[in-house]
């Protein structure tokens, strides 16, 4: 991934996370009358509405696929299990690592297999460089990566 588009991602990652932190700084609500309230309440929805936008476009110019749908989700799931059986026992991680890898793959990265590995190894579960070249071709044969 060039460099541009690293800076990009990560200046709108961090955007987001001073939104969401000036959103979640409001006072008690128990103290304030119900007329101030009502601002920051608002002030505080308006700031997740565009995060999602801005994130799916932030994920999208890094080469990651949005969140599966459920029969994706299983079908992917069953690919990843076929390459290592243990990284499917966290399932919402597997599909993390799966599309994470896939900015990988999209953004034609060196060692994709060593990457692979390395993203799908978590908690007390490891896996192979051969178990990532195996993963690779899954998420490619089920054009999981396409954005």
């Amino acid at each position: 991934m060039p460099r541009t588009t690293r800076v990009t991602v990560a200046a709108a990652l961090a955007a987001l996370l001073i939104a969401g932190v000036g959103a979640c700084s409001g006072g008690d609500s128990d103290d304030a009358p119900d007329s101030k309230a009502k601002p920051q309440s608002s002030a505080a929805a308006e700031p997740t509405a565009e995060p999602s936008a801005d994130m799916s476009a932030a994920e999208k110019a890094a080469g990651i696929p949005p969140e599966p749908d459920a029969a994706t989700r299983a079908q992917l799931l069953r690919a990843l299990a076929a390459a290592n059986p243990d990284i499917v026992k966290y399932e919402d991680k597997a599909v993390d690592a799966a599309r994470n890898q896939c900015s990988a793959i999209n953004g034609g990265s060196q060692k994709l297999d060593w990457t692979a590995s390395q993203r799908f190894t978590y908690k007390d579960v490891t896996s192979t460089e051969a178990q990532g070249k195996q993963i690779n071709e899954a998420l490619t044969q089920l054009h999981f990566c396409e954005v």
